[in-house]
């Protein structure tokens, strides 16, 4: 956790920082906004800033939206300054500190920026083998791919890798490939020095070197441009950057984490992805499974829910009735846990009794979600499609498909294939060969299938 604090350090604000000192944050103080910014660029970070409500937060505040600089802003002022207070808030502050501070509220709002952000809620077996499998392979520095749907948590999943690594209190540094304009994401990534370009006033250190000794999140990575892609991989194979407009390679020391939304297979087939830069970032693969395929989280996740925006609404807490779990669990969330969330926080503001009912989760549209179909009838029918699904086939051919399937998942990682299969790298081994020998396409390692018998 690195805090920044922007300010002429009185002896409140030195207070502030003993209590964050002793919270264990990394703590880096500036006088002026220009400082700050100037510290940000030069690529030493901060996860959380505190400033002075007597200096111009607008402008701090404007200068990170307009270079993409997402940390959160919180302003401090002496108690009686409630119009400082006011006009802080309004300009961007997530939160207002009175100083002198209480160090329960300091402790709180640590917290809040770092204490959630790696929950992962879960009951599912579906999702529970992903968490295993994330925290067997954290500890090492091998690169991650994380795929899944829009909204199933690939981000959470990626910061709980980080947390449970050697490099848990190095920097998390997160860069949203599709988010930022193709002309500038070379720039974002790697750095820039004076005059590369129209507009480079001064030297910009990349995400690249940000994130030194720790973890870098190339969120959305198949939206990158295929030029873009080479240097990235250069990055990834060699350990070194070259700034734009720079005239030496940079040394890197980070563990890179990539995500996606899209078959990364079918992209490289289509020349919109390097299929060696699908190699290096797929080391590990950790696929999110959808929460419709994962029911049993779905309650878990909304109790969740409930409780956390009843708190930040300073509400009650009120349990989900019987008709409310009915209702959520009738929904096929094409949104994932991104709309059950959206969905909970407008449950907990709509709910009027003591518990929240069904009448509270509606979509945006305000429309009720549909009654849920009789459960006897729905698992009845979802048992008969899985059975006609396997009616008419052997065995053998049942386990074939089911191991071809689950290798081309795993993108031809037998490693993890077999894990998921529960049985040993040598069975695998001993199957494949049989199908290979029966004149089978079987991918070989680092690939998946692209045909399907």
């Amino acid at each position: 956790m690195r805090l920044l604090i922007v300010g002429p350090l009185r002896s409140e604000l030195i207070t502030a920082a003993k209590i964050a000192r002793d919270r264990g944050a990394d703590v880096a103080q500036v006088d002026t906004v220009s400082a700050a910014l100037a510290h940000l660029r030069a690529g030493r970070g901060a996860d959380l800033i505190f400033i002075d409500v007597q200096l111009n937060l607008g402008q701090l505040v404007g200068a990170l939206e307009s270079e993409r600089m997402a940390v959160p802003v919180v302003a401090c002022g002496v108690t009686q300054d409630r119009i400082a207070a006011v006009a802080a808030i309004r300009a961007g502050a997530r939160e207002y500190v009175p100083l002198p501070p209480d160090p329960e509220m300091i402790a709180a709002i640590l917290e809040a920026v770092t204490g959630e952000r790696t929950d992962i809620v879960f009951r599912d077996e579906a999702m529970a083998r992903v968490v295993r499998l994330a925290r067997q392979i954290a500890g090492s520095d091998a690169s991650v791919l994380i795929t899944g749907e829009s909204g199933v948590g690939k981000e959470v999943m990626a910061r709980f890798v980080h947390d449970q690594s050697r490099r848990a209190r190095k920097p998390f540094v997160a860069v949203n490939c599709a988010a930022i304009p193709e002309n500038l994401l070379e720039s974002e990534l790697f750095g820039h020095e004076k005059g590369a370009f129209t507009g480079a006033l001064a030297r910009r250190i990349g995400k690249f070197e940000e994130a030194s000794g720790g973890t870098l999140l190339l969120d959305e990575v198949s939206e990158m441009d295929i030029r873009l892609q080479a240097k990235l991989l250069r990055a990834l194979q060699e350990r070194v950057i070259d700034r734009v407009g720079g005239t030496r390679p940079v040394p890197v020391d980070i563990r890179i984490i990539a995500t996606s939304n899209r078959n990364l297979t079918e992209a490289v087939r289509n020349g919109s992805f390097r299929e060696d830069l699908l190699y290096r970032l797929n080391v590990v693969n950790l696929r999110i499974p959808p929460l419709r395929e994962r029911t049993s989280d779905i309650i878990e996740l909304a109790g969740h829910f409930a409780i956390r925006y009843a708190e930040v609404n300073g509400l009650p807490k009120r349990p989900l009735a019987i008709a409310a779990k009915r209702a959520l669990l009738a929904n096929p969330w094409r949104g994932n846990v991104r709309e059950l969330e959206n969905t909970m926080h407008r449950a907990v503001l709509m709910a009027t009794g003591s518990e929240i009912d069904a009448d509270a989760i509606v979509p945006p549209e305000g429309e009720t979600v549909p009654a849920p179909q009789d459960p006897a009838t729905r698992a009845a029918e979802r048992a008969e499609l899985a059975t006609r699904a396997l009616v008419g086939r052997s065995v053998a051919a049942v386990e074939q498909g089911l191991i071809l399937d689950t290798l081309d998942h795993c993108l031809g990682n037998r490693t993890h294939a077999a894990r998921i299969l529960g049985i040993s790298i040598r069975t695998l081994r001993n199957k494949l060969n049989e199908y290979e020998a029966s004149g089978l396409a079987v991918p070989e390692p680092g690939t998946a299938r692209i045909t399907f018998v």
